[in-house]
């Protein structure tokens, strides 16, 4: 039997934070008509859908955090987001199929590249879906103890409201420095 995992990334462009992927191994009975690119669904959506595909699928969630990213750059920690979430999941698939044009090396893991595949493959909707949900929750927890930034509501991207909040609050030990305008204001 083909065991198939999706996988997605979220938090590659926001200026603070770690970036986070999820892995997806659906259940036969999960509804797949429901889940969609996690960019298409509105936040309360996005989280009854998290809550759903967690039931009903194997999933791990993994992550590279600030001082990764500023050391191997965004796209090499998106990679290891992803490879650490692979390597989480409690059943080893037979195919992982992952959102975008690049792969993690996974040691004895066939692993392909679907451009846009979270439109087009339900496991990796899923695992879009998921991650947004557990990123998003962080962030803003997160903005909970760094107040004025508005990270509740931008999740760490370049907002004007976020960028405003930058001149005037200062850089944090959560903002991403290797990342422009961050570069530029230190």
């Amino acid at each position: 039997m083909r065991i198939i995992a999706g996988v997605d990334e979220v938090g590659r462009g926001s200026l603070i934070g770690p970036v986070y992927a999820a892995a997806v191994i659906l259940n036969k009975s999960i509804k797949k008509k429901l889940l969609k690119d996690s960019k298409s669904l509105n936040k309360s959506k996005r989280e009854i859908l998290s809550k759903y595909i967690k039931k009903n699928s194997t999933w791990a969630v993994g992550k590279a955090s600030v001082k990764e990213i500023e050391k191997i750059n965004i796209l090499q920690a998106s990679l290891l987001a992803m490879k650490r979430a692979i390597q989480k999941l409690e059943k080893k698939p037979t195919i992982v199929l992952i959102d975008g044009n690049k792969v993690p090396e996974v040691n004895s893991y066939k692993i392909r590249s679907i451009i846009k595949g979270d439109q087009k493959i339900p496991s990796i909707s899923a695992a879009s879906i998921i991650a947004k949900v557990t990123r998003d929750k962080m962030i803003a927890n997160l903005g909970k103890k760094f107040k004025g930034y508005n990270w509740d509501k931008n999740y760490g991207y370049g907002t004007k409201q976020h960028l405003k909040a930058i001149r005037n609050l200062g850089i944090t030990s959560h903002h991403r420095k290797t990342f422009s305008p961050i570069n530029k204001i230190r």
